[in-house]
């Protein structure tokens, strides 16, 4: 270790007292090396959250393939469970890096995806499993995508501000790779036995699936347990590098007591969104899994407020005054504003990569031919389908791949006028997708639209990814250190609602016959949200010009 080093006073061999980025020499001696070691640890831990969390989209439709006996509505239900569940957990977690430390809070949310991973392997064994097995292993999925919010929150505190938009877009862009990988490693693995006898037995194809080379006959055997199995073997070694090669930063957490007590702290705020979550689901999700009293426009935000009042009235000790600092992020503006956009962005690619598998399954696994003595749509196999376990893992690749490009373009010429651009873009994609859809739907030949939909959603994908790099950069610039965390994380939070949002619209328009409304609808927000970005950013005589 150098001396420089040494000046980094810590109080044990993973806690940093002093830390300061912004000064020169410091960052060249000693806090660039330190920066980037928690930075490369904390994208492949990133990466295998979004994979546990997301893995339900390629699950499902496996499940169909193999004759589960669930309906489609059941697999979007599923999905959507997840959805919602990452993005409520995704609360607390903005907190988690000021209360219980980076280096605590990415290994133990790390260490928990274990839990749905080996789970969801041992109840896909069995067809018999009842359908609320899967929809609590659902919601435990949603760790994953809790994940987020602290990673990111943890990420922003290391880097001077000139470089967070390139280390947020490294970060988050390759984290979001989880969601790749995930798709094309999953049919992958399912078609050996991987474990052998410690993976169970395969169970036989009743439908064609498929995999990135194309398509798999009917009659196949599969082992869908793998598609969760897998994740534990990258979870435990990125458990032990967090815990023995990350750090926590005193500067930022103050009050993080023992490392036990900064357990109990994540635990116990994690505990409590999971039962709001769970709650909130109780009373929206239909009979019998639950009430149906609630709208979802009404059960989001109720679940949401019910989330922040119970994180506040239950916080214990030290915890109490850390959270209620944290919270005067909601008296400014700007947090509301950012919010809105990073909907836009990253509450469009997870959405739309919790969806799209399920998307092409219904809407390009069918012949819709329309019964005129009835006026009804009969639907019924279509012999030329595409398979979504070959397709849907593109969209999401451009968008990951293209994210950090976005973080380094703003960094460059300003976030919100890279924002404006993608916004642009997202409106018209967004309604010719709806258009596209609305023919293949009505169509006794669908697959002859599916390469403009893919077109279409991959554009959405692309500018999607530009825009979160560009929307974490904004604010970067409008927040100080301190807030930008919390931020960072509760801006994520919200968009993270839009993997539960697309599955339950877009199954709803589906069985409707409308799918095109779905899209429709997310082009006039995408346009309301392109005004509030001109007003607050880019208008002459705005507050914060950015540029």
């Amino acid at each position: 270790m150098t001396t420089a080093a040494i000046d980094v006073k810590t109080t044990s061999s993973r806690d940093i007292a002093d830390w300061r980025p912004e000064d020169q020499a410091f960052w060249e001696t000693t806090g660039k090396a330190i920066a980037y070691r928690n930075l490369w640890i904390s994208v492949p831990s990133l990466l295998c959250g979004f994979a546990v969390w997301l893995m339900w989209g390629i699950i499902t439709v496996q499940m169909l393939n193999l004759g589960f006996p669930f309906k489609p509505e059941d697999m979007f239900t599923i999905t959507a469970i997840a959805g919602l569940s990452g993005a409520t957990l995704r609360i607390p977690s903005s907190f988690f890096i000021r209360i219980a430390g980076g280096r605590n809070a990415i290994f133990l949310t790390t260490a928990l995806l274990m839990i749905p991973a080996f789970g969801a392997g041992i109840a896909l064994q069995d067809k018999n499993t009842p359908l609320w097995v899967f929809q609590l292993l659902a919601l435990l999925s949603g760790i994953g995508g809790g994940n987020f919010a602290c990673s990111m929150s943890n990420i922003n505190t290391f880097f001077p501000k000139r470089l967070q938009g390139t280390a947020l877009g490294i970060n988050a862009g390759l984290g979001n790779f989880g969601v790749t990988t995930m798709q094309v490693m999953i049919p992958l693995v399912m078609t050996a036995g991987v474990f052998g006898a410690l993976g169970g037995e395969p169970m036989t194809l009743i439908k064609d699936s498929g995999w990135i080379l194309g398509k798999i006959p009917a009659g196949t055997s599969t082992y869908i347990q793998n598609a969760s199995f897998i994740w534990l073997v990258l979870l435990i070694p990125l458990a032990f590098l967090g815990f023995f090669g990350m750090n926590n930063l005193l500067v930022v957490s103050p009050d993080i007591g023992s490392t036990a007590a900064a357990f109990a702290k994540i635990l116990w705020l994690y505990g409590l969104a999971l039962v709001t979550a769970g709650v909130g689901l109780y009373f929206y999700l239909p009979p019998p899994t639950g009430l149906g009293l609630l709208n979802m426009w009404v059960a989001l935000p109720l679940i949401m407020v019910a989330t922040l009042f119970v994180m506040k009235m239950a916080a214990i000790g030290d915890m109490k005054e850390s959270i209620a600092r944290q919270f005067a992020i909601f008296k400014n503006k700007h947090t509301w504003s950012l919010t809105a956009l990073y909907v836009v962005t990253f509450g469009s690619f997870i959405g739309f990569s919790a969806a799209v598998p399920l998307s092409i399954t219904v809407i390009f696994g069918s012949s819709h031919i329309l019964d005129t003595a009835t006026q009804t749509w009969i639907h019924s196999k279509n012999p030329n389908a595409p398979s979504a376990l070959t397709y849907a893992w593109i969209g999401p690749f451009v968008g990951a791949l293209i994210r950090p490009v976005g973080g380094w373009i703003s960094d460059k010429v300003g976030g919100s006028i890279v924002t404006q651009i993608i916004s642009v873009v997202m409106v018209v994609a967004s309604a010719y997708t709806g258009y596209i859809m609305m023919q293949a739907y009505h169509s006794a030949t669908p697959e002859i639209y599916f390469t403009e939909f893919m077109i279409s959603f991959v554009i959405l994908f692309a500018a999607s990814g530009i825009g979160n790099g560009s929307t974490f950069r904004t604010v970067g610039v409008i927040f100080d250190r301190v807030q930008a965390g919390p931020v960072l994380g509760w801006t994520s939070a919200v968009a993270a609602y839009g993997a539960f949002i697309a599955p339950e619209v877009i199954k709803g328009q589906l069985k409707a016959g409308t799918p095109q409304y779905a899209m429709y609808g997310f082009a006039i927000f995408y346009a309301l949200c392109l005004f509030i970005n001109w007003w607050f950013y880019l208008r002459r005589g705005a507050e914060i010009k950015n540029p």
